[in-house]
């Protein structure tokens, strides 16, 4: 008999979940509305229901199910509780998730944040497999990070680490959701590019998707060129800081601007190159690369949270 776990990431939009066999293989996948204005307990409720349909699923098949991971939005402590949250998920914030669900699931239930879920996946079957350690950034709507060392996650005193989004490096910056000013997420995420592009290109009718900056960047645009030099160089600011903290064998950006591939990667690159020491920017062309799993990954890395345990 086969062992597989349910993996389940929680976003505001959508719950990502997935049987996920012992070798990281997608087994089954489904996607749901989180319809997150219903509160916690409907959030609760929900994923109950969806581990429940996995476990209908499995009675006809040979598999054997060892247990549930999820990965969610918010910073989550090492008891499995939500120590702070957006209101992208209203009510969350301080939800113990892993003792509200372990209550009224049978199976063992492990939680952990989502880009740490993103990290384990991209580390299992992704672009960080068979490296011990790496960084893993998630750019999106804010700035999500994960150092995976030992094959786990670095979670450190209290499982928040990796708020890279909100190291400063703007002092009296752009304000920031989190209450400070000149945090990285409010130049690197894409909400940031979105600004920025608003900001140079002057209400530019390509300039509201970052989709079509990058394709007028490419055309030869100056001010779209500009835009993506910008954009390039901020992220790479916050990476030469995350460089001289941990030394990583290889950074793992995912997200959308991802599918730019190498037009906004070499940028980066450079970026790097020209902000760090010497002997940190060796080899870093081989090094700063795009994750591979899309938006799958939360939910692998979050089955694999099972066999971690």
């Amino acid at each position: 008999m086969h062992q597989a776990a349910v993996g389940i990431d929680i976003g505001g939009t959508f719950i990502k979940s997935g049987l996920i066999g012992s070798d990281g293989r997608i087994l089954v996948q489904q996607s749901t509305p989180t319809e997150a204005a219903g509160g916690r307990e409907a959030l609760l409720s929900k994923i109950v229901q969806i581990v429940h349909g996995y476990e209908n699923y499995i009675s006809n098949t040979e598999l054997e199910l060892i247990g549930v991971g999820i990965g969610t939005a918010g910073y989550v402590n090492l008891e499995g509780e939500i120590g702070s949250a957006t209101e992208s998920l209203p009510g969350w914030q301080g939800t113990p998730v892993k003792a509200e669900l372990q209550r009224r699931i049978s199976l063992p239930v492990y939680v952990d944040n989502d880009v740490n879920a993103v990290a384990l996946g991209e580390s299992w079957t992704g672009a960080g497999r068979n490296r011990d350690q790496f960084i893993c950034l998630a750019l999106g709507t804010g700035v999500g990070g994960c150092f995976i060392y030992g094959g786990k996650p670095y979670r450190g005193k209290s499982g928040y680490a990796g708020a890279y989004g909100h190291q400063v490096i703007a002092m009296d910056g752009q304000p920031c959701a989190c209450g400070l000013k000149g945090c990285w997420e409010q130049y690197a995420s894409v909400t940031a590019l979105k600004r920025i592009a608003r900001e140079m290109a002057k209400g530019a009718e390509w300039s509201s998707l970052p989709e079509n900056v990058f394709a007028e960047a490419r055309k030869g645009n100056e001010t779209a060129v500009s835009i993506v030099d910008q954009y390039a160089l901020y992220i790479s600011i916050g990476i030469a800081g995350l460089m001289h903290s941990f030394n990583p064998t290889a950074v793992i950006i995912g997200g959308a601007v991802t599918a730019q591939g190498d037009f906004l990667f070499d940028r980066i690159r450079s970026g790097v190159r020209k902000n760090t020491m010497h002997g940190f920017a060796e080899q870093l062309d081989l090094t700063i690369i795009p994750a591979q799993l899309g938006n799958m990954a939360g939910t692998v890395g979050a089955a694999k949270l099972v066999w971690l345990a």
